[in-house]
């Protein structure tokens, strides 16, 4: 697989990370899930489960990937021979 392909692909999988973050706030804070009950507070902890475990791994391979191609960048200018 190409790093750019996989790069967009954990693009996608970060922002609907941070999505399921965002709805199990909003559920949690809603009348809906309080009228549920435990059901309730087990599936807005589940959206933020689900969406921490989506956005963090992700976040971390694309800090990997950012650092790597920082260092190809200034590798290659300090071996860059002198004009």
């Amino acid at each position: 697989m190409k790093d750019k392909y996989v790069v967009r692909v954990l693009k996608i999988l970060m922002c609907i990370g941070f999505s399921l973050i965002v709805l199990g706030i909003y559920l949690h804070n809603s009348q809906l899930i309080e009228d549920m009950g435990v059901q309730g507070i087990l599936l807005s902890a589940g959206c933020i489960a689900l969406g921490m475990a989506m956005s963090l791994p992700t976040k971390m391979y694309l800090t990997f990937v950012f650092m790597n191609r920082e260092n190809d960048k200034s590798s290659a200018a300090r071996h860059k021979p002198p004009a």
